[in-house]
């Protein structure tokens, strides 16, 4: 086991990992910004380190400053969260180079995988379901135009590059696609540093489902079953739950048991999720996958009982997975609603500021994720999510139930939060039957 990690990541996620090192008896070495000096949570490391500005550009991702905390703080391994440099292959490699280890896959699986097309080919080899797309990137619009005359139309545009909504565009004729193309190209490029595109056959109404994966260097794959996300906005999810309602048990096996071979194929090590959207009929086709924790990670844990962090720090170590697939249960019902500092009646519009007072809900089942504390200031310089709020219980109607009622103790003051946006779809009927896809949101609760 390692001695020293270093936190390449900042709020709940570094908090995340700095708990489960101090349970684990490694020491950690935290890094921050000058936007988050004196956040509380820095006080829990061993050493913590500023990287620079604010701005994270100039600090999160500055990979020679985050090298430089990582030798000056004498470490063996760097544990990068998600967000930021979690899949930055070029990252992972100076590490090695540096003699240092990566808490993830190698930087050879993480390029193959990272690129959205070279992934699909792969799926393509391991007998994976795959949407109809395009044959590698889309160059001009005339490929684009003729590749959706021929699956015809909606198709939707992405980027070969990154995640969370940036570089995706729907379009559905001729014009739309034109100027959709564009759009996602420049926001690529902005957002990745890559303004590569590809086109898929966009399927209507989806779910969107996942499935976590566990690797070890040994060659021991295995999945931590699945987890549905189809409540979303604008492609970034929103609440996340475990088991999903929208597969049979028939689809959940073959969806888990494609999710683990490709991982295998890929000689993929570490945890993984491996993405796919779900039509109406049933069928599951693969998009992408997440070489790195997910922020959802939580949900699989709870169905589990698998701490993920400490699983990915001791099969980096070298560690053998202790488990067969036939030793990992899904027990009840969990679900994560994504606390977000940001006012959902103004299209979602951010909101920084200072948390007057934050009082956290408890009881049987409930979880609660957060840096957050009465009198932290939320900075405006990143992703705007204050924590998480997970529950879980033996059914999923006692599982809403419980969110409810976690979702009604949870007091924030000073800033605007999604609490009453998770209010509203957890007592909405077509959540409660699980009559949910990825446009839910957008058609329902936002459209009125």
């Amino acid at each position: 086991m390692y001695q020293r990690i270093l936190v390449a990541n900042r709020g709940e996620i570094a908090l995340r990992i700095i708990r489960a090192c101090k349970e684990l008896g490694v020491e950690t070495v935290a890094i921050f910004s000058e936007g988050d000096r004196g956040a509380r949570y820095l006080d829990l490391a061993d050493e913590a380190y500023c990287v620079g500005p604010a701005k994270a550009s100039d600090s999160y991702l500055k990979i020679a400053n985050v090298i430089s905390a990582a030798e000056v703080g004498n470490v063996q391994a760097i544990h990068p969260g998600y967000g930021f440099l979690a899949e930055n292959a070029h990252f992972n490699e100076i590490c090695r180079s540096c003699k240092i280890d990566f808490i993830g896959p190698s930087p050879e699986a993480m390029a193959r995988l990272g690129d959205k097309n070279a992934a699909r080919e792969l799926a393509r080899e391991t007998n994976v379901p795959v949407v109809p797309g395009s044959d590698g990137i889309i160059s001009t619009e005339e490929e684009a135009l003729r590749f959706a005359h021929d699956v015809g139309f909606p198709v939707l545009i992405k980027a070969v590059a990154g995640g969370g909504g940036r570089g995706m565009r729907v379009a559905s004729n001729d014009l739309a696609l034109k100027s959709a193309l564009q759009q996602a190209r420049a926001e690529a490029e902005a957002a990745f540093g890559n303004g590569d595109v590809y086109l898929e056959k966009y399927i209507e109404h989806p779910r969107h489902v996942e499935v976590q994966v566990l690797a070890d260097n040994h060659g021991n794959v295995v999945h931590l079953w699945e987890r549905d996300c189809s409540v979303q906005r604008r492609h970034q999810k929103l609440i996340e739950e475990s088991p999903s309602t929208s597969i049979s048990p028939e689809t959940r096996s073959a969806m888990c048991d494609a999710a683990r071979r490709l991982i295998q194929t890929a000689n993929y090590t570490n945890a993984a999720t491996v993405e796919f959207i779900v039509d109406k009929t049933g069928n599951f086709y693969f998009i992408e996958v997440n070489a790195r924790i997910q922020v959802e990670h939580p949900v699989t844990e709870m169905v589990t009982g698998i701490d993920l962090i400490k699983s990915q720090i001791r099969v980096a170590a070298g560690e053998r997975l202790p488990w067969s697939q036939t030793d990992i249960p899904q027990r009840g019902a969990a679900i994560e609603c994504r606390i977000n500092a940001e006012n959902p009646r103004r299209n979602f519009q951010p909101s920084p500021g200072k948390i007057e007072q934050l009082i956290a809900p408890g009881g049987f089942g409930v979880r609660f994720d957060s840096h957050a504390h009465s009198g932290y200031v939320v900075p405006p310089y990143y992703d705007s999510m204050i924590g998480k709020l997970i529950v879980h219980q033996a059914t999923r109607a006692d599982a809403i139930a419980a969110m409810q009622r976690a979702l009604s103790e949870l007091h924030v003051a000073g800033i605007e939060t999604t609490v009453p946006i998770h209010q509203e779809i957890l007592s909405h009927s077509a959540f409660v039957e699980g009559r949910i896809d990825t446009t839910f949101v957008e058609r329902t609760l936002l459209a009125e």
